[in-house]
């Protein structure tokens, strides 16, 4: 038995890292796309690119704005008096905000009076628009009481001294809440699910288009065995995938790592065990190679969507929710990152290791009972 296993494990291996643009493919890829995505897949908002347009030009509505351009958040595109020509820079999306200030602020403010300053956003990006107006909102409210706290002083002659609550917040896990340590771990469990995908639905259909398929069936070899040795080269390709693209999060972009890397390969295992069987299936249900690979993607993407990668669970439909319990993406997701960022163990991570574990067996089941069935 174990002597035709690897005799179609050896045929595999040779089939797929025979061709350069293969091994490029399972090698080099996966390497690129983390280092890719790792810089694209962010939700940081930082220098905004903001038109300023000061019709005041007083010492306080420069002060202002030396408050919003000397943050982190916001660079000043340009100083301009003309309202159309700032508009036009959000309409070509060369600014994305529009701070204006009008004629008679400082004197307003001296006045005691409330005075309106206009915050335009592109709303094009809901979500940069609601960073975006939150730290204005955080700016403006420090610049009032730096100003309330001089007319004050200014008008008596002494120094005000007001108590105040001293907010110490202290995030978890991810001190500097850099959005790159969330997705980066995600990203190397959705990159293994994809390459994994991606062989394993074309492994079969390929001996099914080359007219090979039939003279391997009428060997010895059963079909358990034939599907064990078609899918082990993808499960050890998927391990090292796992180590490269891991070393690139930890060496490259400096992701912290807190937990076992043993427990880590551990959830691969699982992971693969459903990912495999995904793509034993797709392979039985496709015809051609190509059938395969737009079926995978045809996959991929509600898995991606569903998994928590990008949109949070809770914020989904209830029946959303409930059909996210049947990917596998969703649990790997909390291993990679509670081993990541939180350096958790089994005895937190279990539930989520019973449920890959269910998957995958079911799913591979399926599969097999499937291929049986289809030959």
């Amino acid at each position: 038995m174990w002597e035709r296993i690897l005799t179609i494990l050896r045929k595999e291996f040779r089939s797929v890292l025979r061709d350069p643009r293969m091994r490029l493919v399972i090698l080099g890829l996966p390497v690129i796309q983390t280092l890719i995505f790792g810089y694209a897949v962010t939700l940081d908002v930082r220098h905004v690119r903001l038109a300023v347009v000061d019709h005041d030009g007083t010492p306080a509505s420069r002060a202002l704005v030396a408050r919003f351009t000397g943050s982190a958040y916001f660079d000043a595109l340009t100083h301009t008096q003309d309202d159309d020509a700032a508009r036009r820079l959000v309409d070509s999306a060369d600014a994305s905000a529009i701070l204006q200030i009008n004629a008679g602020y400082e004197q307003n403010l001296r006045g005691g009076r409330t005075v309106p300053v206009q915050l335009l956003v592109d709303g094009a990006d809901s979500n940069t628009a609601r960073f975006v107006v939150n730290y204005a909102a955080q700016i403006t409210a420090a610049a009032n009481t730096e100003f309330v706290l001089e007319q004050v002083q200014r008008r008596t002659g002494r120094s005000v001294t007001t108590g105040r609550a001293d907010l110490q917040p202290r995030a978890w896990f991810n001190a500097d809440l850099e959005s790159r340590n969330f997705y980066v771990p995600g990203i190397i469990a959705m990159l293994i699910m994809l390459v994994s995908l991606m062989l394993t639905s074309m492994a079969i259909v390929r001996e099914k288009e080359a007219g090979t398929i039939e003279q391997i069936m009428v060997t010895p070899i059963r079909p358990v065995e034939f599907i064990l040795g078609k899918c082990a080269p993808f499960a050890v390709i998927g391990f090292v995938n796992t180590a490269m693209v891991s070393a690139v999060a930890l060496l490259w972009f400096h992701i912290p790592f807190r937990g076992s890397f043993a427990l880590l390969l551990g959830g691969v295992a699982l992971f693969l065990l459903s990912t495999l069987g995904i793509g034993l299936f797709i392979s039985t249900v496709s015809r051609t190679q190509q059938q395969a690979m737009m079926t995978t993607f045809f996959f991929f993407f509600p898995a991606m969507l569903f998994s928590g990668f990008i949109f949070p669970i809770a914020n989904m439909p209830v029946g959303f929710q409930w059909l996210s319990l049947v990917d596998p993406l969703r649990y790997m997701l909390v291993i990679i990152r509670g081993v990541f960022l939180k350096g958790v163990g089994f005895d937190v991570l279990w539930t989520q290791f019973a449920a890959l574990l269910a998957l995958g067996l079911g799913v591979m089941g399926f599969a097999v009972t499937r291929f049986h069935k289809t030959l």
